[in-house]
């Protein structure tokens, strides 16, 4: 007797919907990449109780014969795949044949289509054609999903709540109106508009339509070219920081994906403009030969494998860098106040203990020894269009306050100092000129049978800070020298601070590791909060600041300068009206 049974093309189906109808934005999604697919200009999506009563798309695309709209219904039919070896070069949204099929075994849906020619009116209930008759000829397709997942009632019962599947809906929706500026897209609910896009074809609109002026004034424009590659779109400012992943927005060939190295590659691009626990504001496309992309991973089509990486890893972060090195200017207080949870994050103290030193400090910053000339302060300011600085006082000696002629400016002292150290020891690395000095009284340090293992790993890249460690005894190493601009009296709190971060670094990828150590090496070679300063070493402090490549945010991302400009005091205080 044979168990094995071919099963029915309705229970093929309920189980394809499993993977690919997973929630009411599944299904939005499948419906508006068919529409896309179709050539729409015009995408209206209408919504009830956020999708779970009726899910209606309409579009203005070629629209389907009778034919066609009979066999879309049909799993695996579709017309972006003729040939095995069209599935290396699949330049459409939808291509599996599946999505139709699988919403129609668990949902009622009525179809009306017209190519111009014939109009076509099919109801389906669960995957059953139970009404087949003519249409208006106006061409477009529109489709209505009701009753969903009735004949399904494990996957209705786990359906998330009205508002997060709403949630999903608009987040779907906003990310291909982002891939595709040239559609316009209207989103309803309960007849009352939620999102509507122009669909002129400009991004930076679209981007404006979705997220309002205070993201898209923040936005800067990228745009590169390779053998390989083609990328275009925009990036924030360190302003429009995030807390989470979900606003890095990235396509390829107008496909909204799922890549966490592209994202880990952006990020890394961020990592001198922002704290490690923010993330980028950013909607890129990236163009490519379909060859390059593997879409054909999961039912949803969003995952996606890119060939060459490293090619797209290189553009992207030095196009990203360009950006914001050519456009960071101090933040303006103004923009700043519109959104509290910004202000608030650019006062936001380190985490690290604060020392608590009343003593005056002077010229003591164990910042570069040379002073340029004020010639030559004059010069770099052109660069990045900061003026010299004029200190004033010290804000909770933490913050300097300070002027020119374009306005004042609070500085967070630590974070500038921490700015400067950077750039000098990131030179210092960059021109190969580590100078080394023997440690009166080496640093010795005992560890764990596992972390000595690692450090002996990475004694050669030690030394190529510039630390000289030998092996001491059982588990226990010796520093003896040390890189002459390690800061007297900090020497052991910052090799301990580099040895712990070889300790807790997974990866250990050479460039980023030495990155973060630079990072670290500056962060505490840096004077703290709650230090007393001098005028004169406050005047130091703003006049090395100036000088600095990116003056306007420390080595982790955090502001470092933020600018009250003489128009933001006349309207604080109401002398300007506009």
């Amino acid at each position: 007797m044979s168990y094995i049974k071919v099963m029915s093309e309705s229970l093929a189906n309920k189980i394809a919907a499993g993977e690919v109808v997973e929630r009411c934005s599944s299904i939005v999604k499948e419906l508006c990449e068919n529409s896309i697919d179709a050539k729409s200009k015009n995408i209206i999506i209408n919504l009830k109780r956020s999708g779970k009563d009726l899910i209606e798309v309409i579009d203005d695309g070629i629209g389907m014969s009778y034919e066609d709209a009979l066999m879309c219904f049909k799993r695996h039919a579709t017309s972006k795949l003729l040939k095995e070896d069209d599935l290396f070069f699949i330049d459409t949204l939808g291509f599996r044949g599946e999505a139709l099929p699988s919403i129609a075994s668990v949902s009622n849906v009525l179809l009306k289509t017209s190519d111009g020619e014939v109009g076509t009116s099919l109801e389906l209930i669960g995957g059953n054609l139970t009404k087949d008759q003519g249409s208006d000829l106006k061409r477009g397709t529109s489709i209505k999903i009701t009753n969903l997942f009735y004949n399904t009632p494990a996957r209705l019962k786990y359906l998330k709540s009205d508002q997060y599947e709403l949630s999903s809906i608009v987040s779907l929706v906003e990310r291909l109106a982002l891939s595709h500026p040239n559609i316009s897209f209207t989103l309803n609910h309960e007849d009352k508009n939620l999102l509507r896009t122009s669909g002129n074809n400009d991004l930076l609109k679209t981007i404006h339509e979705i997220f309002g002026l205070q993201v898209s004034s923040n936005m800067l424009s990228i745009n590169a070219s390779s053998d390989d590659y083609d990328i275009s779109g925009y990036v924030c400012k360190p302003e429009v920081l995030k807390s989470t992943r979900n606003y890095m927005i990235i396509m390829v060939n107008n496909r909204v994906v799922r890549n966490y190295d592209i994202l880990n590659y952006i990020n890394e691009a961020y990592y001198n403009y922002k704290p490690d626990s923010k993330y980028p504001f950013v909607v890129i496309n990236i163009y490519t030969d379909p060859t390059l992309v593997d879409v054909n991973i999961h039912p949803t089509k969003q995952e996606v494998k890119l060939s060459k990486i490293n090619v797209l890893k290189e553009m992207l972060i030095r196009e990203i860098r360009r950006a914001l090195d050519s456009k960071i200017l101090a933040p303006d207080v103004i923009s700043r106040l519109s959104n509290k949870n910004i202000i608030k994050e650019s006062f936001i103290m380190d985490n690290e203990k604060k020392e608590q030193n009343h003593s005056q400090i002077t010229m003591d910053l164990n910042v570069t020894n040379d002073l340029e000339t004020k010639e030559e302060v004059e010069e770099v300011n052109r660069s990045h269009e900061l003026k010299k600085l004029t200190p004033l006082c010290q804000i909770h000696k933490t913050f300097i306050v300070c002027v020119n002629d374009e306005g004042m400016y609070l500085v967070d002292q630590h974070a500038a100092a921490e700015r400067i150290n950077y750039e000098l020891v990131k030179e210092e690395f960059q021109n190969r000129s580590i100078k080394r000095q023997s440690m009166l009284i080496p640093i010795t340090i005992e560890l764990s049978s596992s972390d000595f293992i690692k450090i002996k790993e990475n004694m050669a890249f030690l030394d190529s800070l510039g630390i000289t460690v030998e092996e001491f005894g059982i588990n226990t190493i010796v520093i003896k020298e040390t890189p002459t601009w390690l800061k007297t009296g900090y020497e052991e709190e910052t090799l301990r601070a580099v040895i712990d971060n070889i300790l807790n670094d997974n990866n250990m990828d050479q460039m980023a590791f030495l990155e973060r150590t630079i990072q670290t090496i500056s962060c505490k070679m840096s004077i703290k909060a709650n230090m007393d300063l001098s005028k004169e070493a406050m005047q130091v402090l703003l006049d090395r600041l100036i000088l600095c490549k990116n003056p306007f945010n420390c080595a982790h991302g955090r502001p470092s300068i933020i600018k009250f400009s003489n128009y933001d005091l006349d309207r604080m205080f109401k002398r300007v009206m506009n």
